[in-house]
């Protein structure tokens, strides 16, 4: 029994000391000894053998990256108005030793510094401007922040904020303002389509004066051509029966064909003559048709006796 006892205590003892002895170090984890009180060195992810009695893990950090929340304060902006702001930081452990001994605690030393630097920056603008200009205040609190942390081996990747709260006053008096403004942009937009749809009307009317004039000039272009058309028509058909008229004159009978044909224009438009009215001049020789033929023929014959006999009608019509 007393052999039992004591095999059971040496396996305690065993088990004890090969779990001070050999350790293994989790991945994204790093383990700072001490050896006799004393920094010994910094045990990265793997397995390690350590001198029992004399090495003992203190610290234990993790190499990820870790979220700080930075509670909620109350900023003064540039113009006077009292924000509560609350934000979280992006920070992780680059040299293990440093975070170890260089600083107590340094999630809480880097989070009062944020605070430090956050009513800093808000101090410096409106608030009309802290809302737009998030960005730039999270940059230049990492950049503060970042230059304190880099002496206790902490890099501060980035810092969002989460909340800006203004006070219910002016929450009440920002939104009048954006409801005013939102009014303006609706008065300028209509009034801007009532603008557009005038000039739009007024373009409209132009284009249409326009081609209705560009209409009626093409109408009268096609018009003008056609009575030009037609002239031209009517004067080749005209020079194209006086040459056959002359034409068939030189042929045998011709000269006789025109006797007769002018006979009957006369007989015919005499009678017309007598038909129009009540009263009429007529020519002295009316009833000699041989004479008026025979004019007739020697007008044709030679065009420059007209003017001679166009006087002499008219001294017959007087008389």
């Amino acid at each position: 029994m007393p052999n039992v006892i004591v095999a059971l205590v040496v396996a305690i003892f065993a088990i004890i000391l090969v779990s001070k002895i050999a350790r293994v170090v989790p991945q994204q984890q790093a383990w700072v000894v001490e050896r006799l009180g004393k920094f010994s060195t910094t045990l990265q992810a793997g397995f390690h053998i350590l001198i029992p009695f004399m090495d003992t893990v203190r610290y234990k950090h993790s190499l990820k990256e870790i979220a700080v929340d930075v509670p909620e304060q109350i900023c003064i902006t540039k113009d006077n108005v009292q924000v509560a702001v609350d934000g979280v930081l992006y920070i992780k452990i680059l040299n293990p030793e440093r975070a170890s001994y260089g600083i107590s605690d340094y999630n809480y030393a880097i989070s009062q510094l944020a605070q430090t630097n956050l009513r800093s920056e808000i101090g410096k603008i409106d608030l009309d401007k802290t809302f737009e200009e998030r960005t730039n205040i999270n940059t230049a609190v990492v950049s503060e922040v970042d230059k304190a942390s880099e002496a206790w081996g902490v890099k501060v990747l980035r810092y969002e904020i989460k909340n800006i709260t203004p006070p219910k006053d002016v929450l009440a008096a920002m939104e009048k303002q954006m409801r005013a403004e939102r009014e303006k942009r609706a008065v300028v937009l209509q009034s801007e389509g009532q603008r557009d749809a005038a000039i739009n009307a007024a373009e409209g009317e132009k284009q249409q004066v326009i081609k209705a004039s560009e209409a009626k000039k093409q109408q009268n272009i096609n018009e003008a051509e056609g009575q030009a058309s037609a002239i031209l028509s009517v004067a080749t058909a005209t020079a194209e029966g006086i040459r056959r008229v002359a034409e068939a004159m030189k042929i045998p009978g011709g000269a006789e064909a025109m006797q007769l044909r002018i006979a009957e224009a006369y007989i015919k438009q005499f009678g017309e003559l007598a038909k129009s009215g009540t009263s009429m001049i007529v020519p002295a020789n009316v009833a000699d048709i041989s004479s008026m033929i025979a004019t007739a023929m020697s007008v044709m014959k030679n065009p420059t006796l007209e003017p001679r006999l166009s006087v002499r009608a008219g001294d017959q019509a007087r008389a």
